[in-house]
């Protein structure tokens, strides 16, 4: 397509020349994806499937694309779940502290359209919660302990 399009020609019929000529030299040939089915032929159109495509191409999750006070709290009502699974009261403080990081980094310069109150988290309950939340620890069944017998001056 480095040519110019000639006067006198209809835009159309130029452009089936060229494709034409292409077709003939084999420059169609060998394509990634040639004689596979489009993604998505048969399925019913969706205004935002750019958007669905991108995400799931670079692995994100639409909370991402949330403004960031929404996402914050949304990160705050998950947070009992997401302290659920971890071992340790220290790892529980690191990561509300982390959380309270963001919250105070957004609190000093807010941006965005709308602007959400988002308070920051108290370590002290989460780690109450995360402690009650917690399995107990089974009793362990202890076996009396075989006693011996301490052999002074015998030798074997």
């Amino acid at each position: 397509m480095t040519e110019r399009k000639p006067s006198g020609i209809s835009f159309e019929t130029w452009v089936d020349r060229q494709v034409r000529a292409a077709r003939e030299r084999g420059d169609f040939d060998n394509l990634p994806g040639m004689g596979k089915p489009l993604p998505g032929a048969g399925k019913p159109y969706e205004e935002d499937w750019w958007i669905k495509s991108y995400l799931k191409r670079e692995g994100l999750t639409a909370e991402t694309m949330l403004p960031t006070p929404l996402r914050l709290r949304r990160q705050i009502e998950r947070l009992p779940e997401t302290v659920r699974d971890l071992r340790s009261e220290r790892e529980v403080r690191e990561l509300v502290a982390d959380l309270n990081a963001e919250i105070v980094a957004w609190l000093r310069a807010p941006s965005g359209p709308f602007i959400l109150r988002v308070g920051r988290v108290d370590a002290d309950e989460v780690v109450a919660q995360w402690r009650a939340n917690r399995p107990k620890p089974e009793p362990v069944e202890r076996r009396p302990e075989k006693r011996r017998w301490l052999r002074r001056g015998r030798k074997p």
